[in-house]
């Protein structure tokens, strides 16, 4: 029995006037799968991230989540479809305590009312007890339990990731989306990471990176898709990529400061 893609994307296209950043890409990430993009600096690694998240709205083509037209779906409505994602540059609440960037990730999936608030009723206070309970899980998940709480902005840099990390599956995602979560990072960290990275995915979260490490990309990575100047050149499991001439030559070609 053939198994339905849980994210698939066809013929995406995306122009900032006459500048091209994506061009008809196709692309797939299978349910429970560690799949990841790769490709140089400006390749629109983060473009494509952007137009699946409803952060930019796409100029053509097709986006699907669980068989559902996403195409151009506003950022909350793709978050409360179950797509949740974290950032290049970190964002995070820097002055709030750990604990509680973790607890506002939670709220978005909360299903309290204006009313409850105001009035503070037993429903309300019986979800934010909940809400409490869950981010200190997510917390302890990524092993943050200690730092509850302090200041978000106090954390070491690869804290900080993981704290964002636990605030993305604070809203309960099927497919968390990372956007170079090891950039920064120390061997030791990037080891942890990609633990982190395969513990998520037995919560039967499915995961797909963004990442410049190659090394942590052949690691663990079960499928990857290359993309250069905005178009896919390359697919397929680790050990095919990495020995793509395409893949090669965009490569060495952008270490070498080639321009063709």
């Amino acid at each position: 029995m053939d198994i339905d893609p849980l994210l698939e994307i066809t013929g995406l296209t995306k122009n900032f006037g006459g500048v091209v950043a994506l061009a008809q890409v196709d692309l797939r990430v299978m349910p429970g799968q560690i799949a990841s993009l790769i490709g140089p600096n400006g390749a629109g690694k983060t473009t494509l991230f952007n137009c699946v998240t409803g952060l930019m709205a796409p100029t053509t083509g097709k986006i699907s989540f669980q068989q559902q037209d996403i195409f151009g779906t506003s950022a909350h409505q793709v978050a409360m479809n179950g797509i949740a994602r974290t950032f290049q540059n970190i964002r995070l609440f820097s002055e709030m305590t750990v604990l509680d960037n973790v607890r506002i990730g939670c709220h978005t999936q909360s299903r309290g009312y204006l009313w409850a608030a105001i009035s503070r009723n037993r429903a309300y206070r019986e979800e934010e007890l909940q809400i409490t309970t869950d981010a200190q899980e997510l917390l302890q998940f990524v092993n943050l339990e200690n730092f509850a709480t302090q200041i978000a902005g106090n954390l070491s840099y690869g804290d900080q990731r993981r704290l964002e990390i636990a605030r993305a599956l604070a809203t309960n995602p099927k497919l968390l989306l990372l956007d170079e979560p090891a950039a920064g990072m120390n061997p030791q960290e990037t080891n942890d990471l990609i633990a982190l990275i395969r513990s998520i995915r037995e919560r039967n979260i499915t995961v797909f990176l963004i990442e410049h490490d190659m090394k942590l990309v052949m690691r663990i990575s079960e499928w990857i898709t290359v993309l250069n100047y905005g178009q896919k050149i390359s697919q397929g499991p680790p050990e095919v990529v990495q020995s793509d001439p395409r893949v090669i030559e965009a490569y060495l070609g952008q270490s070498a400061g080639s321009n063709h």
